[in-house]
């Protein structure tokens, strides 16, 4: 009887370690699920604006050509990542650069961050802290796109972009360990001007 209650107890302590193994060992699976998930690569996709209307206007609305820049960006970007598209938009505060997001902000019913155009280093740090392993597309401008990418540490040797060059796209990719990369890639309507090189 002695034995056999002994027995018991020890089978009860072995059921408690077992018990206590598990949800050790599971605690740890999650912990690091979420901490490889939080270290995932983020990509930052850089475009300028659209083409904009010519004229005087200080805030120039889309051109016909812009406009349909603007909806070549979205069927590029809705789909960029496989299994949700962009995760977050951001612009400057200008119509041409706010219309050249609206038919994807609309495709993918998100909300569009507002960021000053001089303010580079700003948006880039708030990007950084709050959209880790997130895809997030950046409208600029022709003289602000290389800046935001040379704050990334991702390329200094951006070249130039003239006046009506509109079909680069940048794509840096920052790992949670590793070299941030950056490719560029071009959309709609090609550009037909000279090149500017950079030596």
């Amino acid at each position: 009887m002695a034995n056999t209650k002994a027995e018991i107890e020890r089978r009860r302590r072995r059921r408690r370690h077992r018990v206590r193994l598990i949800i050790i060992f599971s605690l740890m699976a999650v912990g690091l699920a979420w901490f490889f998930e939080s270290q995932a690569t983020t990509t930052i996709i850089f475009v300028r604006h659209a083409e904009k209307l010519e004229g005087v206007e200080p805030d120039p609305s889309l051109s016909p050509a812009g406009q349909m820049r603007a909806r070549e960006l979205a069927r590029q970007m809705a789909t960029a990542d496989v299994v949700a598209g962009v995760d977050v938009i951001y612009s400057t505060p200008l119509k041409r650069s706010r219309e050249t997001v609206a038919p994807l902000s609309a495709a993918l019913n998100l909300v569009v961050n507002s960021y000053q155009a001089d303010d580079t280093e700003l948006v880039l740090k708030d990007i950084l802290a709050h959209h880790k392993g997130k895809v997030i597309l950046v409208v600029g401008h022709s003289d602000t796109l290389p800046l935001l990418i040379a704050h990334l540490g991702a390329s200094k040797n951006v070249p130039e972009i003239a006046d009506d060059e509109y079909d680069n796209m940048y794509i840096v990719s920052i790992p949670w360990f590793g070299k941030t990369k950056t490719i560029r890639a071009r959309y709609g309507e090609p550009y037909r001007g000279t090149p500017v090189i950079v030596e």
